[in-house]
């Protein structure tokens, strides 16, 4: 991975969404120059909507709780935002940087590639987690 990725801080801010003990839900990883670092992490989604603009690259780790009256389960989306306004350049070396990303961010049950605000809305990542995720079972009530 070497000098373009902040492995270190990016591996803290993953364990910590990671932990049931932690608040934070999110964790967004983004650029300083060409280095990929952490920028930020949270528990309230809207925050982390804030930093999907229009002219940058952002990847997120996301956990959402999913299940039923029975039984609440984590899952977790990895996110990779890429601007509309975002040049081609920048565009096409996200599919390098994301997979250094990835080495770190290694357990997501699903990923999702947005350009659009609408394709990061939480009630489309919750639906899509819990459809990922298999049978639903509750009482009924």
């Amino acid at each position: 991975m070497g000098d373009n990725i902040d492995s270190d801080a990016i591996a803290k801010a993953y364990a910590e969404v990671r932990d049931d003990a932690h608040a934070d839900t999110w964790a967004a990883f983004g650029y300083d120059g060409k280095r990929i670092v952490h920028v930020a992490q949270g528990s309230d989604y809207e925050e982390f909507l804030t930093l999907c603009t229009d002219d940058d690259r952002v990847y997120g780790y996301i956990r959402v709780e999913t299940g039923d009256e029975m039984s609440r389960r984590a899952k977790f989306a990895f996110i990779t935002w890429i601007g509309p306004s975002v040049s081609p350049l920048k565009k096409a070396k996200v599919s390098t940087d994301k997979a250094f990303v990835k080495e770190i961010v290694t357990n997501f049950g699903k990923e999702f590639l947005c350009d659009s605000k609408a394709e990061l809305a939480y009630t489309r990542l919750l639906q899509v987690l819990e459809q990922a995720s298999g049978a639903a079972y509750g009482t009924g009530k």
